[in-house]
């Protein structure tokens, strides 16, 4: 890590670096804990692959900043990270062109990777439906789009197929052809909310982007929520995306892979508390959909990274993109299994509300 230091120095100020480690688990960006005799803050590389402009990432997070200052700090009751500066800039571009970036470190918290108790799913849904209420009355259209095409399953639905026509060998694994039988099969639902969007069923707002359990942040002490971190994919677009990727992340068993309803009832009862005052009609209808949608469309990426040779994804064995599709798919028929309960759900919290 003794390379990293020079760059860490940049946002250190003043502060003597005792150490810098790698922190967390990411499938993008590069993520190093810098530990100063002062304080720690996170030190991150952004994959320049994946967000091709940096600076409008660091705009982003500026301006939600700015807007969280113009409330009431008492209805606030999630911590944002704070953007450290390197000298006169928000990020630093090292020799071979790579944009790093420092956040400050929330002290005495720790993220999940499962989801251990209900209350740890009640958590996820308030802090969800808090962050999007929290920025419902600031305008999308003044954030950056970070990562055009993102969540948009018809693109890479097409991706796929493109991919798939270039292919040099034959589909002849079972694996392999599960995935590409599974993408055939349920294809017609990756336009779904593209299509209420376009027809002005379903409105823009300010989405996370990637709240997956991971990016929520516990308190230590009192296992409450008390920061949603990761905001490179802050953007414009239908929390709907935000939904279902929260219940993706946090609804999934391992053996079998299945998608937990008791869950994902907590999630959404918690998550309906906060935002529902900003639910509409068709918002609700297209819940179950976009439940339904966002692991199918995961397993696309998945697996179209796998056929073009693992470029997108962090892996660790040439097999990992395929076997976290295989694992997206059979997530996508569970839920499809239990439809009617869903939408039954669904119908029950909104009568409530």
């Amino acid at each position: 890590m003794k390379s990293l230091l020079p760059i860490g120095q940049r946002f250190a100020q003043n502060q003597i670096i005792v150490e810098i480690k790698p922190l967390g688990n990411g499938l993008i960006n590069d993520t190093f804990l810098v530990t100063t005799e002062a304080y720690s803050f996170v030190l991150q590389r952004i994959n320049r692959q994946v967000f091709p402009e940096p600076e409008r990432i660091m705009e982003n997070l500026q301006q939600l900043d700015r807007h969280l200052r113009q409330k009431n700090p008492d209805v606030v009751k999630l911590q944002m990270p704070d953007v450290l500066s390197a000298g006169d800039s928000s990020c630093f571009r090292d020799e071979a062109g790579d944009c790093w970036r420092a956040l400050s470190f929330i002290a005495e918290s720790e993220s999940l990777e499962t989801i251990g108790a209900l209350s740890d799913a009640e958590q996820a849904g308030f802090a969800l439906g808090h962050f999007h209420r929290l920025f419902s009355d600031l305008d999308p259209q003044t954030l950056h789009d970070t990562l055009p095409g993102f969540h948009i399953a018809p693109g890479y639905l097409m991706h796929y197929k493109q991919v798939l026509r270039h292919l040099s060998k034959p589909i002849i694994s079972p694996q392999i052809r599960y995935c590409a039988d599974y993408i055939v099969q349920n294809q017609s639902i990756a336009d779904e909310l593209e299509t209420a969007k376009q027809q002005g069923l379903l409105s823009l707002r300010v989405i996370h982007g990637d709240p997956k359990l991971n990016n929520f942040l516990f308190d230590k002490s009192s296992h409450t929520i008390i920061s949603l971190i990761d905001l490179d994919t802050v953007k414009p677009g239908l929390v709907h995306y935000d939904i279902g990727d929260c219940l993706r992340s946090c609804c999934q068993t391992a053996d079998p892979v299945e998608f937990d309803l008791t869950v994902c009832a907590a999630i959404l009862k918690s998550y309906l508390a906060e935002a529902g005052a900003f639910f509409n009609e068709h918002d609700y209808a297209y819940l179950y959909p976009a439940i339904r949608l966002i692991p199918f469309e995961l397993g696309i990426r998945f697996f179209t990274d796998y056929l073009a040779g693992n470029r997108y994804f962090k892996v660790s064995e040439p097999e990992q993109n395929l076997q976290r599709a295989l694992a997206q798919f059979q997530l996508c028929d569970s839920i499809q299994k239990q439809e009617r309960a869903l939408k039954q759900l669904i119908a029950q919290i909104k009568n409530a509300a």
